[in-house]
């Protein structure tokens, strides 16, 4: 049987990712202080804890994936006009940067995925914190288990 402090104590383990906005690195301090201070305690909040330090470092891990993914894109438009980076490395593969190029859409259409990422996540972390105010188990999508 769950009580209400395992209940609490589990949506602020969720809800704590959000004081990233006021402490750098606090979506990882939040929920590892609190997890690491209660999960021998119970194991609803244990399970909570778990699996909001295994989401936020799954986000940081897909965050860099991206970054590194479209950040060359960028680099790629700023430089136009320099003849040292125009590339005619393959037969019919031509990269111009003098003209809007396919790269600077590839590289924005990554940035948008990055902003859509940032929405379902809050999302996500809210409907968690919502399942462990009800007493309910969650399992975030898309995460890579690091702490089992």
């Amino acid at each position: 049987m769950v009580d209400s402090h395992q209940k609490n104590l589990a949506t602020f383990i969720h809800l704590s990712t959000f004081s990233r906005f006021i402490i750098p690195f606090g979506n990882f301090i939040g929920p590892i202080v609190l997890w690491a201070a209660n999960k021998d305690k119970s194991e609803f909040v244990d399970q909570h804890g778990k699996q909001a330090i295994n989401f936020q470092i799954s986000v940081l891990l897909y965050a860099i994936i991206i970054g590194t993914i479209s950040v060359p894109f960028f680099i790629f438009k700023l430089f136009r006009g320099l003849d040292v980076i125009d590339f005619h490395g393959f037969r019919d593969f031509h990269i111009s940067l003098g003209e809007p190029s396919p790269l600077l859409y590839i590289g924005g259409g990554l940035g948008a995925l990055a902003i859509i990422g940032f929405i379902v996540e809050l999302a996500l972390i809210v409907k968690a914190s919502l399942s462990a105010r009800d007493g309910l188990s969650y399992k975030y999508p898309l995460t890579i288990n690091f702490l089992k």
